[in-house]
């Protein structure tokens, strides 16, 4: 095919530009192809991990409502061991200490919830962790060590629970101002409608009366 002048000096420019730049520009193309082919398979892990800790989570669930709580134990720290990453093993964990507690299984109790507030990516499920765990510190009469669990900050959608798990722990120790101040702020932070409303208010206003008493 034959080329008019203009065409021919484009081809020239393109073929100069081409041997200067080539290499370069070939290098660059593959860097991109590698790194979206390296996003891809990314993507394609995340999601084969998700699916196989779902699998293992449904199982867990299982077992624990057929009540077999050593199965429940097993499928617990398979699922934190192979895919910690993912919110199932929160999940899992949570479930386990559920487990544990309705079996009178402290210790298994309070590890997997140390586990989650140790292991979580998530800080909603930490913060779940971190009252269940205060509550369990609370039969055992571990006060101190209950409180400064909840010391630290929570997400705001667990103001109320904090609050009122922290007036538990301090009625327990008879610190009763403290606790009333407690209770009024999970009080505040309990929206009208929620029936948890109605436990609290009870609980201070048997603040109120002990008050009332001493005074």
């Amino acid at each position: 095919m034959a080329y008019d002048l203009e065409e021919q000096e484009q081809l020239a420019t393109l073929k100069a530009w081409w041997k200067q730049y080539g290499n370069l520009t070939t290098w660059l193309v593959i860097a991109v192809l590698l790194a979206f082919s390296g996003w891809s398979g990314w993507n394609y892990y995340q999601r084969s991990q998700s699916m196989k800790s779902a699998l293992l989570y449904e199982e867990v669930v299982k077992a624990i409502e057929s009540k077999d709580n050593a199965k429940v134990e097993r499928g617990a720290a398979d699922i934190k061991d192979k895919f910690s990453g993912t919110p199932y093993a929160q999940m899992a964990a949570l479930a386990a200490a559920k487990s544990a507690f309705d079996a009178k299984d402290l210790k298994a109790t309070k590890a997997h919830l140390n586990w989650v507030i140790n292991n979580g990516r998530s800080e909603e499920f930490k913060a779940i962790a971190k009252v269940r765990l205060a509550g369990v510190l609370l039969d055992e009469k571990a006060y101190d060590e209950g409180l400064k669990l909840l010391a630290g900050e929570f997400p705001d959608q667990f103001a109320a629970l904090v609050a009122d798990r922290r007036g538990d722990l301090l009625v327990a120790q008879n610190k009763l101002a403290e606790a009333r101040t407690a209770y009024k702020t999970a009080l505040d932070k309990t929206e009208i409608k929620n029936p948890a409303r109605q436990l609290i208010q009870l609980k201070l206003d048997a603040l109120g009366g002990a008050e009332a008493a001493a005074a």
